[in-house]
């Protein structure tokens, strides 16, 4: 009777899991059109709450997550509206056709997206940098260079509504644990106080009384 109970909680178990797994590939497919989204967003979101329940175990405060889940919200119906109504790839066509217009439409479009891209990336990692020294300065042109050339590269792409959206949801589950673990990396991890929370103090001390408490009223016998 128990080993049938135990199978019976086992495939409860595994229908569980099986209808998670399942839902988020029918919401990829359903709302973004790819089960590959269903995956990754799906796989984000599991991560996004483990990194809660264990920012929550580290005294982050419920405000902060709070707070931070919200402006993730914001940053990802940026996202979303900016990909998944094409503004970017209008953007770079309509700066294309105004600066570069005697130039092939077939590519000027994105050599101009590209190289904007990444020369704004290259200025902005030498002023993040030039601080530092010239070693960290030269990595972050290159670094800056490198950022914007994949950004420009993206942002180039006309996009259809459905992947604009998974971009904006990837983008909110992506910030959401950053921001909410902002003042955690500045601070650092207090081991102590962590210990000293998982130490029961009062347990020990409500022990140590009681065994006071029966040597007093039990005194051990002399021994012959």
């Amino acid at each position: 009777m128990v080993a049938l109970i135990g199978v019976a909680i086992g495939v409860v178990i595994l229908a569980a899991l099986l209808f998670a797994l399942g839902l988020f590939l029918f919401l990829g497919e359903w709302l973004f059109g790819s089960i590959g989204w269903g995956v990754l967003l799906g796989t984000l979101l599991l991560v996004d709450v483990a990194a809660v329940a264990v920012l929550l175990a580290l005294d982050v405060k419920g405000g902060r997550l709070g707070s931070s889940l919200l402006v993730a919200l914001a940053v990802g119906v940026v996202v979303g509206l900016v990909f998944g109504l094409d503004l970017t790839h209008r953007g770079w066509t309509a700066l294309g056709d105004y600066v570069a217009s005697y130039y092939d439409p077939a590519t000027r479009t994105v050599l101009l997206a590209i190289g904007a891209s990444a020369g704004v990336g290259a200025v902005l990692g030498l002023l993040a940098r030039m601080r530092e020294g010239l070693g960290s300065a030269s990595g972050g042109v290159v670094g800056g260079a490198v950022l914007g050339l994949v950004l420009g590269r993206l942002t180039v792409i006309s996009m259809p509504p459905t992947i604009g959206a998974a971009l904006g949801v990837l983008a909110a589950l992506v910030t959401w644990p950053i921001l909410a673990a902002r003042d955690l990396m500045q601070t650092g991890v207090d081991g102590e106080a962590i210990m000293k929370k998982f130490t029961p103090d009062e347990t020990i001390e409500l022990t140590k009384e009681t065994i006071e408490w029966v040597r007093a009223r039990m005194p051990l016998a002399p021994k012959s």
